[in-house]
């Protein structure tokens, strides 16, 4: 059972990216060792990308036997396929176009020019099918190793905003976001259980502008007020911070610091 949160603050964000991917590789080279696949659910916006960036750069991306990695997202912007806000397309770019992953495994959420349309509703029922359908007997989502996750400045996570009636969501777990309070206002996200149905959660978070809500989601706010306090991973909750989003951390949350 997860236990609090530990909280590790980086120099800056480029030091945060190069740990981040470095303790992605160790994650994923575990889990393949011991159940033979991996599983792990990307998130969008810059840290995301730096993550999956740096992770090209460096030699230790051999280790992975990427041929065994499957591939998730968190959410993501309901807007036409290839386009370049959606999540799916900065991920590819930054990384995955160049490792050679398995195109099964890899599993993108539903894009507005899909089989579904501009149905939103429909494109999250076919992701929660597609996750059921790799997940073990008597769940609904798979055994996601990591799941990243970003914070926005109001303290949104994934695409479940805060005071959104997309938080109250317990039985699904993939819905439509409509009127998202960030553009652009239809999405797709996993659900409050679904993402917390990670062994391991890591939020990624760089810059001052950040601070206010990662301090706010630390002390104790609630999950409407604050949906990234909402979120733990079954093993382990790690916050990934550089030394500007990390001002408003209680201090005594803080149990690792790099130089």
């Amino acid at each position: 059972m997860s236990h609090g949160p530990n909280v590790v603050v980086h120099r800056d964000g480029q030091l945060l990216a190069a740990a981040a991917a470095a303790r992605l590789v160790t994650a994923i080279v575990d889990a393949q060792s011991s159940r033979g696949q991996a599983d792990i659910v990307l998130t969008g916006g810059s840290m995301g990308s730096a993550l999956l960036v740096s992770l090209g750069h460096s030699a230790a991306r051999d280790a992975i036997d990427w041929r065994r990695l499957n591939v998730w997202w968190g959410d993501e912007r309901f807007l036409p396929a290839g386009d370049p806000e959606r999540n799916e397309t900065q991920s590819r770019e930054a990384l995955l176009d160049s490792v050679p992953l398995d195109p099964a495994r890899v599993h993108p959420m539903p894009a507005s020019d899909g089989p579904d349309g501009a149905d939103v509703d429909a494109a999250a029922a076919r992701y929660a099918e597609e996750l059921a359908a790799a997940a073990p007997r008597g769940r609904d989502v798979p055994e996601f190793d990591v799941l990243m996750l970003g914070v926005g400045r109001d303290a949104h996570v994934a695409s479940l905003f805060p005071e959104h009636p997309a938080l109250h969501e317990r039985d699904e777990s993939a819905i439509g976001v409509r009127g998202a309070p960030k553009p652009p206002p239809i999405r797709v996200s996993m659900t409050f259980p679904s993402l917390s149905a990670a062994r391991d959660v890591w939020f990624l978070v760089s810059g001052a502008d950040k601070a206010g809500a990662v301090g706010l989601a630390l002390s104790g706010a609630g999950q409407m007020q604050a949906p990234a306090a909402g979120v733990t991973g079954i093993r382990s909750t790690t916050w990934l911070l550089d030394r500007d989003a990390a001002t408003h951390v209680p201090r005594q949350l803080i149990r690792l610091a790099s130089p």
